[in-house]
């Protein structure tokens, strides 16, 4: 729906409502506006700009004769023309700056930043996995175990230490496996991980004659090892905290959507569509109510911000919450987080 002028008197009553709405969650009245706005109109004048706004979609009455609570519309105009953000204050700062470290693994940021949206919004905080460019090897080590399986200890942007156990197509003594490590970091450390993968995929190609039982058999070791590491991380993927929230700002009417939303989140395909749509546009998002295109989120909001290391953006962060959720408070915590995040990933 195209906004429509409204006159400065309107804006301010529509500011008000929003605002009072969002603490209270019931329709809200005319003396109620009237006192919030602190016009020098009367009641019937409150009354009258009402109903103009509901004709122009901006409020609307859920029930005969009760107050007016904002629509899709209404919030959409309070976010773009009528918001006062409230900026972050110094405990919720220093909180931030103390849980999104740099001496934290990429996998660890994601998730601390995730519950700490989620800790200070009340609302549900949803943070995608860092995209696999950033990836890099730096160190590998193999450790043989029973049944012809190895232990793979693969060592990632410097400190992040990650667990797998494969198995190759046959027994490997533990100087075979050693001198294999020795092999592949030597050629590969420091490399990103998709570069690695794709420069033993074509040794392995080349002419057999070419290849010595050594380099094969560390090939073979490198190409399982990385297989498994490869899919997880091409996988789009998102970590979600904080559901729990939501359920305080429910009534036993919203039960059912709420349950819908939470179904999406292990469902992730909508979910993981808006969050690329996100990633694509330039700055901050929000998504309100039947914006984001997904039924599942018409009585909702997303509000999400990229965060990125150097001009690469790795992943999308941000907060679902209902609708009348509050915008002044929640704009600006995604909007530091997704800086301080990217801040500590460059550090990593």
């Amino acid at each position: 729906m195209a906004q429509q002028l409204i006159s400065e008197r309107a804006q301010r009553l529509l500011k008000a409502l929003v605002e009072r709405y969002i603490v209270e969650g019931q329709p809200i009245s005319s003396r109620t506006l009237l006192e919030d706005s602190g016009l020098p109109i009367s009641s019937a004048t409150v009354r009258n700009v009402m109903a103009d706004l509901e004709e122009q979609g901006y409020v609307m009455s859920p029930h005969t004769s009760a107050g007016r609570v904002p629509t899709v519309h209404g919030y959409r105009f309070f976010v773009d023309s009528l918001i006062t953000m409230r900026p972050l204050g110094p405990d919720a700062l220093s909180t931030l700056q103390r849980e999104l470290h740099p001496d934290k693994s990429s996998a660890e940021l994601v998730q601390t930043a995730s519950r700490m949206l989620a800790t200070i919004t009340a609302q549900a905080g949803l943070v995608t996995l860092p995209r696999l460019p950033h990836v890099a090897l730096r160190q590998i080590e193999f450790l043989p175990l029973s049944d012809n399986r190895v232990l793979v200890i693969l060592v990632v942007n410097e400190r992040e230490v990650q667990n797998r156990v494969i198995h190759p197509s046959r027994r490997f003594t533990r100087e075979e496996l050693v001198q294999a490590a020795n092999l592949i970091n030597h050629q590969f450390a420091g490399k990103p991980l998709r570069d690695v993968r794709e420069a033993i995929v074509n040794a392995m190609q080349a002419d057999k004659a070419s290849i010595d039982a050594h380099l094969e058999a560390s090939l073979e070791l490198a190409a399982q090892s990385l297989e498994d590491h490869m899919a997880d991380e091409t996988a789009r993927d998102y970590v979600v905290t904080g559901e729990a929230s939501l359920i305080d700002y429910a009534s036993a009417d919203d039960i059912d959507k709420l349950r819908d939303l939470f179904d999406a989140f292990e469902r992730k395909r909508d979910i993981l569509e808006l969050v690329d749509r996100c990633i694509k546009a330039d700055g901050m998002q929000i998504f309100i109510g039947d914006e984001a295109g997904y039924e599942v989120l018409g009585d909702f909001s997303v509000v999400t911000a990229p965060y990125q290391v150097g001009n690469e953006r790795l992943g999308v962060l941000g907060v679902i919450g209902p609708t009348r959720m509050a915008y002044h408070h929640v704009i600006p915590i995604v909007d530091v987080t997704a800086r301080m995040l990217s801040a500590a990933l460059r550090r990593c």
